[in-house]
């Protein structure tokens, strides 16, 4: 979300952010967010025990009234550790990204560093793709490779992907909004 953040302001994505939410009030995104003056909400998910698309609507809700509409609106997700609701991924259909710390379609879901490290993977890397029903199984947008060193553990590996995330990340939103994404079925094509 950093990444996003100050290349919007440095002008290098034509697009305005309009509010950063979080399901967790002490995230430090939301720390983050301020300080680059982008408008923060925390709408708590405990309160939502088992009622996602509740949830979500609310989210909707929030994002509409803040601007961030289905039609011309992006909703990224970054550290949002929540499956999102059918309803949502409807209502936004194509216009949710969200990054994963490993070269889809291998790993998705949660500890893809361990996964890769524990299957002898001799790459991993990121991902960032567009959400849809799966888990990290939307349509593929950009996607960076990571070595896997032999001395690598889960730390060491994550701290060289996510290296890779801040730089693959607003570039794919970038191009989101430059309109250079064409979707046919599942392959996300980048145009010139």
């Amino acid at each position: 979300m950093e990444s996003i953040l100050k290349a919007i302001k440095k002008q290098r994505i034509p697009i305005n952010p309009s509010i950063v939410i979080s399901n967790k009030p002490d995230a430090k995104g939301l720390k983050i967010a301020e300080k680059l003056g982008v408008k923060t909400l925390v709408i708590d998910s405990k309160e939502y025990k088992n009622k996602r698309t509740q949830y979500d609507k609310k989210i909707i809700k929030e994002l509409e009234k803040n601007g961030v509409t289905p039609r011309n609106g992006l909703v990224c997700l970054a550290g949002f550790m929540r499956i999102i609701s059918p309803h949502f991924i409807k209502k936004y259909k194509n216009r949710i990204l969200n990054i994963h710390p490993a070269l889809l379609p291998a790993y998705p879901g949660l500890n893809a560093q361990k996964q890769a490290i524990q299957n002898g993977a001799k790459f991993s890397g990121c991902t960032v793709h567009f959400v849809d029903e799966g888990v990290d199984s939307g349509p593929i947008i950009l996607q960076s490779v990571v070595k896997v060193r032999n001395n690598d553990n889960e730390k060491t590996l994550s701290k060289r992907i996510l290296t890779e995330e801040h730089k693959i990340y607003p570039e794919a939103v970038k191009l989101f909004a430059k309109k250079k994404i064409h979707l046919s079925g599942k392959r996300a094509m980048l145009l010139d």
